[in-house]
């Protein structure tokens, strides 16, 4: 953060002081949440929490070197006094924004892919200048505005990741950080539930472009019909990117190798550029498309975006990570969330990696998929047809919860697979022990809150240290 006196952020957050000996005190670090990450120079937001109040530590964060508390109590130390500390970050962090107008702001929302579209966004766009980006998907209305936060008098770029879970969400968090630019990648099923259709999730979606500028940009999905109607809800102009024939960056030819890495020829006007990905699975092409799409919009030429997208790792833990044992078992931790889209495509690049004639068996290990509401029974049976029909070797099914997708894997009457329904991650990685050979392939994904991603961990470590594919991508740029 540009540095700011105490009393200028009290200023812009309108708070009251309390126990603030020196109001002219900068804050000249980070603003953290956690009152561990406090360094000297810090801000400590004291946010309430389910499982603690960020209050109890206070005390703790100033000993570690936070010049002051931003808290809705006093709190025995230095503090900023506001009547709600979550709304107070928000205004804090446009507060800062605003006082940098050199930033240009790039939004990014979908259903699926947000975070990959971001990490590649950011690292294409990092060549034209100081670009800030969410860590992992810090993409809510805690960590959009502890992202804004990080932006200094260097940054030129920020790439933000807006997440909703209502109607409104996009909205408010675009008044944090208003974008001049904005991607809009898909309208799927992820959360549902809490929308109450998918309709409705393509309005939440699309308060994106609808808070673009006349001068902004609109980065539209071709291939979804859902998102190409957005057009008619922004001023700004728009671009389309896709693999269909009339979008403005597009794919054609594309392939997958035995690894599950898309290659394909990147399409922007009159140029064709040859790109082939390191991360892994097809879909990554779709968030390429839309990372290209924006940075050459924000001025890289297409030679650039086409070597930078071959160049990019992975940067966000738990999504198609990698890791290739000392056994020769390969486990694929995409472990951080899941909705039936991001399944189907998970489980399009397992079958990629056993394909190919490799004689490799592939095994998914699935959990829950959460807020989905009342089409929960029906894409749990649907994404258990489609593990089937990716002939895997064996479909284990963790919790009661997933159990749907058992019936969805018998109703393939061609599969001939191995399925095992068990209660537990224990379970599930005593299985696989007396089940897996070198070669073998074990997709792991769960909705976030299953946690499957410490059973990904733990297979990852069962056959010995080895380096993920994605540490290896990083060491080999």
């Amino acid at each position: 953060m540009i540095p700011l006196s105490v009393a200028q952020v009290a200023e812009i957050t309108g708070a009251a002081l309390d126990q603030v000996a020196d109001a002219s005190v900068p804050v000249s670090g980070p603003v953290v949440i956690d009152s561990r990450e406090a360094q000297p120079g810090s801000l400590f937001v004291a946010l309430p929490g389910t499982r603690a109040d960020g209050h109890e530590f206070a005390a703790a964060a100033v000993a570690a070197g936070a010049v002051a508390v931003l808290a809705a109590r006093p709190v025995g130390v230095p503090a900023l006094i506001v009547p709600d500390v979550q709304a107070a970050l928000g205004v804090l962090a446009r507060g800062v924004l605003d006082l940098l107008p050199a930033v240009t702001v790039v939004g990014i929302t979908g259903s699926v892919g947000k975070t990959s579209t971001k990490d590649f966004t950011a690292q294409l766009v990092e060549q034209l200048g100081p670009t800030v980006a969410p860590r992992n998907s810090f993409n809510n209305e805690i960590g959009h505005p502890l992202t804004v936060l990080q932006c200094d008098e260097h940054t030129r770029f920020l790439i933000s990741e807006l997440s909703a879970r209502g109607p409104g969400h996009i909205t408010a968090l675009c008044k944090i950080a208003p974008p001049r630019f904005g991607a809009v990648l898909c309208v799927g099923h992820a959360h549902v539930g809490e929308f109450g259709g998918i309709d409705e999730i393509a309005k939440a979606k699309g308060e994106l472009v609808a808070a673009l500028p006349p001068d902004g940009v609109a980065v539209l999905n071709a291939d979804d019909p859902r998102v190409l109607a957005m057009a008619a809800r922004t001023a700004a102009r728009v671009v389309t990117f896709g693999r269909s024939p009339g979008a403005d960056v597009r794919a054609a030819d594309v392939t997958v190798d035995e690894l599950g890495r898309a290659a394909f020829l990147l399409r922007m006007g009159t140029r064709s550029l040859p790109v082939t990905l390191r991360l892994h699975g097809e879909h990554q092409v779709q968030n390429a498309l839309a990372a290209a799409a924006l940075a050459r919009e924000l001025g890289m030429q297409p030679a650039q975006i086409a070597a930078g997208l071959a160049a990019a790792v992975a940067r966000s833990k738990w999504r198609m990570e990698v890791t290739d044992r000392a056994d020769g078992v390969t486990v694929v931790n995409d472990a951080y969330n899941a909705n039936p889209e991001s399944v189907l495509a998970a489980l399009a690049a397992l079958a990629a990696m056993t394909g190919h004639g490799s004689g490799r068996r592939g095994f998914a290990v699935l959990g829950e998929m959460t807020e989905l509401g009342e089409l929960a029974g029906r894409a749990h049976e649907s994404v258990g047809a489609a593990a089937a029909r990716a002939c895997v070797a064996g479909l284990i099914v963790v919790g009661d919860a997933a159990a749907g997708m058992l019936d969805g894997a018998k109703s393939v009457p061609s599969w001939h697979g191995e399925l095992l329904h068990v209660a537990d991650q224990q379970a599930a990685l005593e299985l696989l022990a007396d089940r897996l050979s070198p070669g073998d392939v074990v997709l792991v994904k769960a909705s976030h809150s299953i946690g499957l991603e410490r059973l990904a961990l733990a297979l990852a470590e069962a056959g010995g240290r080895s380096r993920s594919a994605a540490q290896a991508g990083e060491s080999a740029g």
